[in-house]
This record gives C-alpha cells, structure tokens and sequence, in this order.
C-alpha cells in the first residue's frame, strides 16, 4: 500500500498501478475514470474549488462523491440506479386487462384507441394511456405475441428502408462564400382550373442569388433536372443544399447530389422558417412576377418568361438585404474583397 504522484488514474488511491491498468483495460466505466481524475488533481493542487472549476463539476458534487468513495472499493464511483425503492404498481383490474387482451388478439391491428372504443361499448371506462400501458406490459410478459403475417410484414419494412443522403444541418455549419448553402423549394401554381405547374426554386443564402423553372410534375426526377439547370445557372460551384421532406427531393434527387458530391441537408418537420430565405423568394416571384405577366400557357413560353425575370431579379432588381445592391452586383464585390476564395472557386 503506497501512495504515489502520478498523471494517470489513481494516484490517490492504494494499489494505484493496478487501478491505472483497471483503466486502461476499461474494466471501469468512462464516469468513473473521470471521478478518479477529479481525486487526483484534488490531491495535487490541495485546492477543492479550483478542481471543480477545472472539471466544470459544483462542490456539492465533489463532496457527494468524495464522502461515497471508498479506495479499497472502486464500484463506489460507478453509477448506481435511480430507480425508485417503491413503485407504483398498476392499477387497471385483471378482468380489465383480461378483455383488452382478448379484443387485441382478435383484431392484432387495432390500435389502443379504437380498443378504448369497443371497452366503452361494453361499459369499460379506460382511458387509451391505460389500454397503451397494458399492452405494453402484455407484450414485456410474452403474452401478447402479433401474428406471424404482422411480424414479416414488419421485418420486410426494416429490410427496405435505406438511411437517407440527406441529414440535419450541423450546428456549427459556417457559410461563408456563395454556394454553401442553396435552400430549394417547391411553388405550386394553378394557372387555370385544370393547368397546375410547380416552380422549383432555389436562392444563395449569402448572395441571394435565385433560379427557378417550372415544370409539370413535381417528382424527384424533375427536381433531379432542376439540379442540373441550377448548375448551369448559379456562376459558383454548389457545396449544399438545404430541402424540406417533400417526396420530390428523395431519390432521384438525392442520388444526383450524390453524384456531384453536394452535401444535402434537410430541415425538421413543420419548420418553414428555416428555408426562410427561400420562401420569401417564392413570395416576391408570386407578388412581382405572376400577378404582373400573363404566362404562356405553353411550359415552353412560360419558361422562357421565367429566365427573363430571373435576370432582372439578379442583374436589375435592388434587394434591401444587400443594402440595395443586385445579387450580381453583391457577388462581384465579394469576389473583389475575397480573391483567395476567388481563386478556388
């Protein structure tokens, strides 16, 4: 039993060659380690504050651990379990629980809310949390068992899907020249009672340079083709493109971005504001173009009318969020202020 200064785990503790190995082989949890590493720099610096500090912990943790711990036993520092010593038990009755598991194994694809329906019909008053919780515990028990035809059916779904190119923006994405990040969108537009179209749209986040075309149907294979038009027409290289869930950016779409080594990112459900810039894109393409010009009937026409806007929306037209300049015009001074970018690009 010695005591000896080290950097390593253990250095507080007696045996403190075997607790480093211990550590070393992972025969202790990562939290336990760090509490070791707490003890340690406390013996050296003699100084609890300055520990908590340098671990980011508060005193009262420090102490709580230091009065836990024991150096002849090391389970002290792991995690013990927070579980309850009383818990509720459930309260539904038996016989209760008896019939939703019969109703349940007689239609095994009725979920707890057209359950509660049918108990209510027989003078049951459950809520469908109960019905959920029961179910639950029924099938943890082995006694509720789906039917073999359900449990393939699930398995083929699993065996089907594929993870997605597209994923969440990191929160430390930067975007710090034109091109990192191009947000995309769909504008639906009814011409006449029978004549739909969608505009696909795209705007630069840092520039604010758009593109748009319109085509008939808005399928992933569309916006595979608006991909490629949008690499003609932006004068950079695309790096990302920012998309909502719509089934016309998977696929396709997706495997083209692949191909040409763009990063997609896709936003959460019901957040419109994030493709904000894009969205306010579409609302001045519908307040300065669609309610000024008559579009041709023909997509042909209608496209063509299209490239014209988008020229004077990018050579002509002053943007307020470019303290008045054209996105042409904002785009060749930051080429002018940026030319190591420049030459990259």
């Amino acid at each position: 039993m010695y005591l000896r200064a080290t950097r390593g785990y253990g250095a507080i503790v007696p045996g403190s060659e075997i607790i480093t190995s211990f550590a070393r082989q992972g025969k202790i949890s990562g939290r336990a380690k760090l509490r070791l590493d707490w003890f340690d720099y406390n013996n050296r610096c003699r100084n609890v504050r300055l520990t908590c500090r340098h671990f980011g912990i508060s005193v009262q943790t420090f102490y709580r651990w230091r009065d836990r711990f024991d150096p002849y036993d090391l389970t002290t520092l792991q995690e013990e379990s927070r579980r309850p010593k009383h818990v509720r038990m459930p309260q539904t009755p038996p016989e209760v629980v008896d019939r939703i598991l019969q109703l349940r194994t007689q239609y095994p694809r009725w979920g707890k809310d057209k359950l509660v329906v049918l108990l209510s019909r027989e003078g049951i008053r459950v809520s469908a949390s109960s019905v959920g919780r029961v179910l639950k515990r029924l099938r943890a028990r082995g006694l509720l068992v789906e039917p073999l035809n359900v449990r393939l059916a699930r398995e083929a779904r699993k065996r089907r899907w594929k993870p997605r190119y597209a994923v969440r923006k990191p929160a430390g994405y930067r975007i710090d020249a034109p091109g990192d990040l191009v947000q995309v969108d769909t504008l639906h537009l009814r011409l006449q009672s029978d004549d739909r179209r969608f505009q696909f749209s795209a705007r630069d986040a840092l520039s604010r340079w758009d593109c748009a075309r319109a085509y008939r149907t808005a399928s992933s294979f569309t916006a595979a083709c608006f991909l490629e038009y949008m690499e003609r027409k932006f004068p950079f290289r695309l790096r990302a493109i920012q998309i909502d869930g719509g089934s016309e950016f998977k696929r396709h779409f997706e495997e083209a971005c692949l191909r040409h080594k763009i990063r997609l990112f896709v936003v959460p459900p019901r957040s419109p504001k994030i493709q904000g810039k894009v969205e306010r894109s579409n609302r001045t393409h519908r307040e300065e173009f669609y309610e000024v010009e008559d579009i041709n009937l023909k997509l042909e026409g209608h496209n063509q009318q299209l490239e014209h806007w988008m020229k004077v929306y990018n050579y002509v037209r002053p943007h307020q969020a470019l303290d008045y300049l054209t996105p042409a015009e904002y785009y060749r001074s930051w080429l002018q202020s940026h030319k190591t970018w420049a030459s990259r690009m």
